[in-house]
């Protein structure tokens, strides 16, 4: 390597670039019952913030004019007076309830371009585009779900380039290096898929399922208890009761992974639905608090008619609140909504074991009436 000239003086400096990253959901309930508006009407989602600016988006289900009545508009529109961005987006529809998520929509610009400069004296402050209606309704797309149409915005605002100070470069220094993100989940993910060096056996339905200590109690107290504080099993195979085997390797994949696994999305929306709630069940049973609220939330994104009252009757056993206030409202938010589910089975079961959970409901959907 060829030394440094000592008569030449050495100087750096550096041009940092950096970002703010967002997203936000908008769900549009009753998507049928918005048609019909009129062509250049709009419904909004509320403001939601990235990059210190906020943002709303509204859609026009009729088009923006008779001519275009068609072809549903949405626009993404910097909602912050006197503010310019450079930011680029991304905006798809989402389907329930694997959460699959559709082609990116394209801008009405011509050529389409994701990033643009938002605001300003002479920029634009939307965003447009324009959707088919076929792609939006057609039964073998997936994206109306129970009448509700799920749309996903994500935005990314880039800040102004920061520079550092000149300094005097040290001999020998070079421009770095660059070091991978971070990989424990990987790495752990790995270590329960091979089970090298697992030490704890467990009967699930008469199949054995093995793990390895450490995790288990570094993730669920409960776990700890049972395999490492005084109270400890000494038995070579724990027996799991009242759990399916399926729902236990999803339990341990969650404890290895800090996620879901990826195949659950394939499951039917049955089977996925059940999953979820055997899921919330087996978090609540092993004290893991966030996989919990991540029930919760699933389970809450999915209601429909047929199976609120079910997930209520749930929430209410497993003092799940959040979720239970989810349940009311949906519940009491129309009339023709309350009447619909106090017609079916699940609301009828509920109300012989849950009487008081009845008493809840009753109560807010008064109250909003009077409202």
């Amino acid at each position: 390597m060829a030394a440094a000239d000592p008569q030449i003086k050495e100087t750096a400096s550096r041009c940092t670039m950096a970002a703010d990253k967002g997203a936000h959901t908008f769900e549009i309930v009753g998507y049928s019952l918005k048609k019909g508006m009129g062509a250049g009407k709009s419904i909004h989602s509320g403001k939601f913030s990235v990059g210190g600016v906020d943002w709303v988006l509204r859609f026009c289900p009729d088009g923006l004019t008779s001519r275009s009545s068609d072809h549903p508009f949405l626009h993404l529109e910097l909602a912050t007076k006197n503010a310019e961005v450079r930011a680029h987006h991304n905006v798809t529809m989402v389907k329930r309830p694997s959460g699959a998520r559709g082609t990116p929509w394209a801008t009405m610009a011509a050529p389409p371009e994701p990033t643009m400069v938002f605001g300003g004296r002479e920029g634009p402050r939307t965003a447009s585009f324009k959707v088919s209606r076929t792609e939006i309704e057609a039964p073998c797309s997936g994206y109306l779900h129970d009448d509700c149409l799920v749309i996903r915005c994500e935005i990314t605002v880039f800040r102004d380039p920061e520079l550092s100070e000149t300094t005097v470069a040290v001999a020998g220094s070079g421009t770095g290096i660059a070091v991978p993100p971070p990989d424990m989940a990987a790495h752990l993910g790995k270590l329960f898929e091979e089970k090298e060096g697992a030490d704890v056996t467990f009967s699930v339905e008469g199949e054995s399922i093995v793990a390895h200590k450490f995790m288990l109690a570094a993730r669920s107290p409960v776990f700890k208890a049972e395999l490492c504080g005084p109270m400890k099993t000494r038995a070579r195979c724990v027996v799991v009761e009242d759990m399916r085997a399926d729902v236990f390797r999803v339990l341990l994949h969650f404890i290895y992974n800090d996620s879901l696994p990826e195949g659950l999305g394939n499951l039917d929306e049955d089977d996925y639905g059940e999953m979820i709630q055997h899921l919330l069940v087996a978090a609540d049973r092993y004290a893991m608090e966030r996989l919990k609220l991540m029930c919760q939330d699933i389970l809450g994104r999915n209601l429909d008619v047929e199976n609120v009252a079910a997930t209520l009757g749930l929430a209410d056993q497993y003092n799940c609140d959040k979720l239970k206030d989810v349940c009311i409202e949906f519940m009491s938010s129309a009339e023709e909504t309350t009447e619909a589910v106090l017609a079916t089975e699940g609301y009828a079961s509920l109300k012989r074991s849950c009487p008081s959970v009845i008493v809840e409901v009753y109560e807010r959907a008064t109250k909003r009436r009077r409202i």
